[in-house]
């Protein structure tokens, strides 16, 4: 097959390097690609956000599947417009993507079919945004209607937060037509579980649980980012609520099929298990990030066989299962992010921290100028260690990351540490 991945981060590198593991891959292309893509694809200067690039790329390659990677393509219809032309797309289509592209679409069908999740309302003006504010309480989570490269969520500590973020969207602009409406919510409390399922036009595949890190610091402080580290599987997570949890992503594809909204590709839900079970706190419509780097490296089986069979509804015919061994990841990012960050920065040691047979080193945010791989994004490399236990697997992980360094680079030291405190 001639495989075409679209985007240009740590998620497509986790897939390209699956992908190229694959007999059946005979030429592995990424578009736009980065430093390490390169490494295992050729990469095309198309961004993953220009369809028409993406479409005339997909014609003078003639790729037989073209894996769809970020949200923005998906989102703009790049799906319908390959399976328009007859080609093979992984990722849904425009009008299932609204689960990601839309937070009010996504909540309103959750309320339609009784799917578990946060009490919340709608907005577009400020003042009834802050009086259901105070109808919770003054704590609340605040979410930018549409995409906003992750950093459209505030979870708001008291009612001045929860104002400002509000403000942030509806009066400063903050995130353009993507914050003219928001959505307001409850706090859940619990654990924070991320769910892939593999999804065709008859299948929902369980494919992995992960958990991710979204605070920039130790100890959760500071704020929300796209996440900082992750780790696959959840030892602490019993039989029952597993099943619960497969069960809440399942009704959320019936939901979608008796809208007549078909999905095809991998959905992502993200969920708090509270007390009460567990509760959706939001859908991705793509494979995540840094979730990918902790999914793929466990993958049992060949994943280019996985994502075409999900192409062509084939997914009933597959055994997809993930090795028993743990994995975790842990991201190195620039200085100051998720503000503002300068890039451009020589990285050093890549080569030593690629060198052990248990780790891989993933590049989210890099570029190669003039012979050398320098900085070229807020999260710009995620270090992915596995082995029997998430100990291992996580002294693994920082092993690789202690040979890598860059001016101003950033990274938590607890990613997984109370897991693998516990000896699981």
């Amino acid at each position: 097959m001639r495989v075409l991945v679209v985007g240009g981060g740590g998620r497509e590198h986790a897939l390209c390097w699956g992908l190229a593991r694959s007999p059946l891959v005979e030429q592995l292309h990424a578009a736009p690609g980065n430093a390490g893509i390169a490494s295992v694809a050729m990469c095309h200067a198309a961004a993953a956000d220009d369809v028409d690039a993406q479409l005339q790329l997909v014609d003078e390659l003639d790729a037989d599947l073209v894996v769809i990677g970020p949200e923005a393509p998906l989102v703009a219809g790049l799906a319908d417009e390959l399976r328009a032309r007859g080609r093979r797309a992984f990722g849904p289509g425009r009008a299932a993507a609204r689960l990601e592209g839309s937070k009010v679409f996504a909540k309103d069908l959750m309320v339609r079919h009784s799917i578990p999740t946060a009490r919340a309302e709608t907005f577009s003006e400020v003042g009834p945004a802050a009086v259901f504010v105070n109808d919770l309480g003054g704590r609340a989570v605040v979410k930018a209607d549409g995409l906003a490269a992750g950093k459209g969520v505030t979870v708001a500590s008291d009612r001045d937060m929860a104002v400002a973020a509000i403000e942030e969207c509806l009066v400063a602009g903050a995130f353009g037509e993507a914050g003219a409406r928001v959505v307001v919510e409850e706090v859940l409390e619990g654990p924070e579980v991320s769910a892939f399922a593999l999804v065709d036009a008859a299948s929902t595949v369980p494919l992995g649980l992960a958990q991710d890190f979204k605070r920039v610091g130790d100890d959760d402080t500071g704020p929300n980012t796209g996440g900082m580290g992750a780790y696959s599987p959840l030892p602490w997570l019993d039989p029952a609520m597993e099943s619960r949890i497969w069960e809440v992503v399942s009704s959320t594809v019936r939901a979608l099929r008796g809208e007549e909204i078909g999905y095809s590709g991998l959905l992502y839900t993200g969920l708090m298990l509270t007390r009460e079970g567990p509760k959706v706190l939001e859908y991705n419509c793509r494979f995540g990030d840094p979730e990918t780097q902790v999914v793929i490296p466990r993958l049992r089986g060949d994943l280019a066989e996985m994502l075409d069979a999900c192409a062509t509804d084939r997914l009933a015919d597959q055994k997809v299962e993930l090795s028993e061994e743990a994995a975790v990841t842990v991201v190195l990012a620039s200085g100051g992010y998720p503000g503002p960050y300068e890039t451009g920065r020589p990285v050093g040691g890549l080569e030593a921290a690629e060198a052990s047979p248990d780790a891989a080193v993933f590049h989210s945010g890099t570029a190669e100028r003039e012979g050398r791989v320098v900085t070229d994004g807020g999260r710009v490399l995620a270090a992915t260690g596995w082995g029997p236990t998430v100990e291992d697997a996580r002294r693994r992980a920082y092993q690789a990351a202690s040979h890598i360094s860059f001016d101003g680079m950033i990274r938590r030291g607890d990613i997984a540490a109370r897991v693998a405190e516990e000896g699981r």
